[in-house]
């Protein structure tokens, strides 16, 4: 099959007709509305490997039973879920690295039989994790007790 030629300034004319548009090529069956909404997030997948690979040491390829290659990708899922999940109760105000950073950054020393003490710096992440999940942990010993009851309540968070 002969293609058309067009000279230069006409083929960019040509170009120009279709600016900011693209095609999107599939074999997905559904709503034309779905595909393209679908395509768009697009981004989110790129971002999901991202966070895979930069913050998951382990790679699935050093596995080499499936049984615990399978374990592995079910943590990424969980791993990833939680991720989306704090994003969303921050409001989407933190990025992935800030949030992953922000939670390393979260520790406690252990007082044993008194509980726990924050050794961490309190900051506008910590401050807006404790506001979306309604407990403070950051200028106070918690107690062994307490701590239990936090992690009873996390559990049922939405």
């Amino acid at each position: 099959m002969m293609r058309k030629r067009f000279p230069a300034a006409e083929a960019t004319l040509d170009e120009q007709e279709f600016d900011g548009f693209y095609v999107v090529s599939t074999n997905v069956k559904g709503a034309v509305d779905g595909i393209i909404k679908t395509n768009n997030r697009r981004w989110e997948i790129r971002e999901y490997f991202q966070i895979m690979k930069n913050e998951f040491k382990e790679s699935p390829s050093e596995f080499l039973r499936s049984d615990r290659m399978e374990a592995y990708f079910l943590m990424c899922f969980l791993s990833l879920f939680i991720f989306r999940f704090l994003e969303k109760k921050l409001l989407g105000k933190y990025s992935y690295p800030e949030i992953v950073r922000g939670l390393r950054n979260m520790n406690f020393f252990e007082i044993s039989g008194d509980g726990y003490i924050p050794t961490y710096t309190r900051t506008g992440f910590t401050d807006d994790l404790h506001e979306a999940f309604g407990f403070r942990t950051d200028y106070q010993i918690i107690k062994s007790s307490q701590m239990k009851l936090l992690f009873k309540r996390t559990k049922k968070v939405n």
